[in-house]
């Protein structure tokens, strides 16, 4: 972690708020309502949510919501545009006195990869152009999951979805989101995942603290659509992280610096091979090379992050 004070040093000092109420549409074990669960406590109440199209959009389904404080609903490409409106509002409000400070909101974009990684990142791009005091939270299963799981600018190498079923699963490689927001240069990015919530609070606290563009990047394990036990969703969700497959970091002041480093890395078939949607891979003959390949892209990927 970059040298910074946080409250969180150990799990007891995680929030116990639970400030997302429960019983929702959700499905069982999702990866993306855990971080969730732990962004918003961090956040606090006083946070406004732009949800794009996705499958959080379940959350909120008139007249419930599990949300303490407000939420609005987007188009999947226009929740940034709606976040500059939200905040430009805000703004104006405490300008003219007509709206005490501390009653200021936080703007936060809630989305899925889909929108992230494809119909929304127009909208993002000029949103961090702009400089935009916004949070961007980002719930990473890698595929347009509300929709059956089709596959999206998200879904790792190799992975079966709903259109990528047959020969090897999809042969495209992930988006690199994260470098595509370095690329812009904003005031804050990060990944993290609902295992590791000491690192997911640190970061989320890191982001308060600043003004302008921020990213939050979680990987959100999904049963459904990644074909698991939703009793499995903590132990992928730590594999990830373990194998090296899901690297831990932020871009902080010009920089990126890795938060969690495994040593010593987990092989990454451990990581797959509770997943159904890699089963192809091991049955009904071990696809040896590619599982080799793509060992040695993550391989690749922390020899360069050590040098």
């Amino acid at each position: 972690m970059s040298d910074v004070e946080t409250r969180f040093h150990r799990f007891k000092d995680l929030p116990s708020t639970q400030l997302l109420g429960t019983g929702t549409p959700m499905c069982a074990g999702c990866g993306g309502l855990q971080a969730l669960h732990e962004i918003y406590d961090v956040l606090g109440e006083k946070t406004v949510f732009l949800n794009a199209a996705g499958c959080m959009t379940l959350l909120s389904v008139y007249p419930f919501t599990p949300f303490r404080g407000s939420w609005l609903y987007t188009a999947m490409a226009s929740a940034p545009a709606g976040a500059q409106g939200v905040r430009d509002s805000l703004d104006i409000l405490l300008e003219q006195d007509r709206m005490p400070p501390e009653e200021d909101l936080r703007v936060v974009v809630l989305t899925g990869d889909g929108a992230a990684y494809g119909m929304g990142l127009s909208a993002t791009s000029g949103a961090i152009e702009r400089g935009l005091d916004f949070l961007y939270i980002v719930y990473d299963n890698e595929g347009y999951g509300n929709t059956g799981q089709q596959y999206s600018g998200a879904t790792p190498h190799a992975a079966r979805t709903a259109t990528s079923r047959m020969g090897g699963g999809f042969r495209g490689d992930k988006k690199d989101l994260f470098d595509i927001w370095v690329a812009h240069r904003p005031a804050y990015a990060a990944t993290v995942i609902g295992a590791e919530p000491l690192d997911l609070a640190r970061k989320v606290e890191r982001a308060m603290a600043i003004k302008g563009p921020k990213l939050i990047l979680a990987l959100a394990p999904c049963p459904t659509g990644w074909d698991f036990d939703p009793k499995l969703t903590v132990d992928i969700g730590r594999l990830a992280v373990r194998t090296g497959f899901w690297p831990l970091k932020e871009y902080i002041e010009g920089r990126v610096v890795h938060t969690k480093t495994p040593h010593p890395r987990r092989p990454v078939e451990e990581y797959l091979g509770l997943q159904g949607r890699f089963a192809h891979l091991f049955e009904p003959q071990r696809n040896t090379a590619e599982l080799t390949r793509m060992q040695a892209k993550v391989d690749a990927y922390w020899a360069d992050a050590d040098s």
